[in-house]
């Protein structure tokens, strides 16, 4: 993986910020895992206290991507632990977006990939296979597309239409 931080990343493109073409997301995720900062294409699923999808997703091949879940804000449980966290680790995705809630945080933490979400629930979730994947989704202040590009680091995240990397 190429070094990057965010912050030069924004600095060096001010007019794609402007424009609308990058968007940094609101500093509302808290961080796990081992990765601390990631790059990658993005993956998208749209779902709702059902990490049916999110399963058979971490379970494919990663390739460095990024998995970005709107899981609708819902804290009520999580739609993504350690055993998943693994799996995703383990098949080759550089970072995880959970808009909602995770579980196992040292479990998530011991795992070679990144995850934000926005928080913590001991809850799992329902198993009905409903959801939807490779579809825009929005949160946190800025739309992620399937194959938009995401940057994140301690300083935060940015989604861009192009790579930023060298």
């Amino acid at each position: 993986m190429s070094r990057f931080a965010t912050t030069d990343l924004c600095d060096a493109h001010e007019a794609q910020l402007a424009s609308g073409e990058v968007q940094v997301m609101q500093p509302a995720m808290l961080r796990f895992g081992a990765r601390r900062a990631f790059h990658g294409q993005a993956v998208t699923l749209k779902l709702f206290e059902d990490n049916s999808l999110l399963a058979e997703a971490v379970r494919s091949p990663g390739e460095g991507r990024v998995l970005v879940v709107d899981a609708g804000g819902s804290t009520r449980c999580a739609v993504l632990g350690g055993n998943l966290a693994k799996a995703a680790a383990g098949s080759g995705w550089a970072g995880i977006i959970v808009n909602g809630a995770v579980r196992d945080a040292d479990e998530i933490d011991a795992c070679a990939v990144a995850v934000l979400a926005l928080s913590l629930n001991p809850r799992r979730s329902v198993k009905r296979g409903v959801g939807d994947r490779d579809i825009p989704v929005s949160f946190g202040g800025v739309t992620v597309r399937p194959g938009d590009w995401i940057y994140s680091d301690r300083d935060g995240t940015l989604v861009s239409r192009a790579a930023l990397h060298v």
